[in-house]
């Protein structure tokens, strides 16, 4: 596809996001929501839809769709009922899904989206509702396929959003922005990876210009928000290939395939109508008065973006260190501990934090797949190794060679400096008469230097370090490495 032929379509985009909540219990039973449970393990009566059972509603996921709702400025409805979702699949074992259909709790809101250019995109929140998930196929064995219904039951909300997004960059800001509310709010976890959030994209393309839509495509089986992305880059090529061709498109479900980077078809798309929405017979209406809805305003934390400009404003950080700190909650809750624990609290220390926390920290937290709460790192401790460069006991490179003895351990830096005998060396006379044994033994190098290949003062210095061990003041190395070069 030529840049030419992207430029003369616009994609119009809409997500429906699904979020598993936090909740300890099922959506209409107390069966337990723990994730990797033993197979068909967290299951009752309830939740398998044995005759005689009757639902009970967890009001946590009433509270939590509520903050949801006030914090993407939804109309919250007061009075909103459960429906039946009538389909058939072999991981329902009710044979539907409760939902909500007419009446969803809380319905146009809208969300702002910052874009990578700083701009501003709102989008519309047509609706954001309760329902509970299904249970999981499972077609690892063969001809065999396994049910696992562990997770039928458990509580979900679905955001569905208005058809406002006009490219995959979009999209993939504003749901990197749900993310970071739902995590914000304690509602759900954000990992796409386990299914806790779960994304499916409604995609057409049209001229740009046009009125109207062309016909719209669904997205499903995009596990991470990279490849939500390429989904959607990848079917709006397809939408607008079949265009150019003069061919239709047709209204089904697209699966991605994300070791080829395609999408390909999985079914033709169902219309609402043949999923037989009915009212829950056995569940009473929700609702919602002015005094409840105050005192789910009091829950709401400080989001994201409101944390983001704070960082900039009170630590004086870059808007991109801000960004990265903040966007996730565990992240942004480190560092604001790890600051308080600073002994010396100056821009210089606290930029230092961040740039420990977007370096050495982040990267093991990729490497080990791990958040900053798995890996076991005291904020103190941060603070302390910082105290230690800052103070000149140790220099950079040590810090960021004991920052991994950290880790779970419940010695200090300061201890582990004292035990690896990693106490930097500030004594002028010594560090004096390594820097003139260095130039000694490096004649060659020398007459380089003094000829006019400046560059080598690196090599001396390094000399120096690697002569230390690592321990050597570097900046009371280079001024002197400086002067007795001068001298020679």
């Amino acid at each position: 596809m030529t840049p030419a032929h992207l430029a003369k379509y616009e994609p119009v985009i809409g997500l429906e996001v699904h979020a598993q909540m936090l909740t300890q219990s099922k959506a209409f039973c107390s069966c337990s929501t723990e994730f990797a449970a033993a197979p068909n393990h967290n299951t009752c009566p309830i939740c398998l839809g044995h005759p005689g059972t009757l639902p009970a509603l967890n009001e946590n996921l009433v509270r939590f769709i509520v903050r949801m709702g006030l914090a993407t400025n939804c109309q919250i409805r007061p009075r909103s009922i459960f429906a039946r979702k009538n389909y058939f699949y072999p991981d329902l074992p009710k044979g539907y899904q409760i939902s909500q259909y007419e009446t969803p709790i809380c319905h146009d809101g809208f969300l702002d989206v910052e874009l990578k250019d700083g701009s501003i995109k709102r989008i519309g929140i047509t609706r954001i509702h309760m329902e509970e998930d299904a249970g999981k196929s499972i077609h690892d064995f063969g001809a065999e396929t396994l049910v696992d219904l562990n997770r039928a039951g458990v509580p979900l909300i679905e955001i569905v959003s208005e058809p406002d997004m006009r490219s995959s960059d979009e999209a993939y800001a504003y749901l990197t922005t749900i993310k970071a509310i739902v995590t914000y709010l304690g509602i759900c976890d954000g990992n796409m990876e386990e299914g806790s959030l779960r994304c499916d994209a409604n995609v057409s393309v049209r001229l740009r210009g046009a009125p109207k839509f062309g016909q719209k495509v669904e997205v499903k089986n995009m596990n991470s928000f990279r490849n939500v992305q390429r989904a959607l880059e990848s079917e709006i090529e397809r939408q607008i290939g079949l265009v150019e061709a003069g061919e239709p498109v047709i209204h089904q479900t697209m699966l991605f395939d994300a070791n080829k980077g395609v999408t390909r078809a999985m079914r033709t798309k169902e219309e609402a109508h043949d999923y037989r929405y009915f009212p829950e017979p056995d569940l009473l209406p929700v609702t919602v008065n002015a005094a409840y809805l105050d005192e789910v305003r009091t829950e709401i934390p400080e989001l994201q973006r409101a944390r983001r400009d704070r960082f900039v404003a009170d630590y004086k950080l870059p808007i991109y260190d801000a960004g990265v700190l903040t966007a996730e909650k565990s992240v942004a809750d480190f560092f604001e501990t790890a600051t308080v624990s600073l002994t010396s609290k100056t821009d210089e220390s606290i930029k230092a934090i961040s740039n420990f926390i977007m370096g050495d920290v982040m990267r093991l937290m990729s490497e080990r797949k791990e958040n900053i709460l798995q890996l076991k790192l005291q904020p103190q401790h941060l603070s302390e190794l910082v105290g230690l460069i800052q103070d000149k006991t140790i220099s950079n490179k040590i810090a960021k060679d004991i920052f991994p003895d950290l880790l779970g351990s419940t010695d200090s830096p300061k201890q582990i400096v004292e035990k690896r005998g990693l106490v930097q060396v500030t004594d002028t006379a010594a560090l004096r008469a390594t820097v003139l044994e260095i130039i000694a033994k490096n004649p060659g190098q020398l007459g380089q230097f003094k000829a006019g290949k400046t560059n080598l003062f690196g090599f001396f210095v390094g000399q120096v370090m690697k002569a230390s061990q690592g321990k050597a003041n570097p900046e009371m190395v280079n001024e002197l490495m400086r002067e007795e070069l001068e001298k020679a």
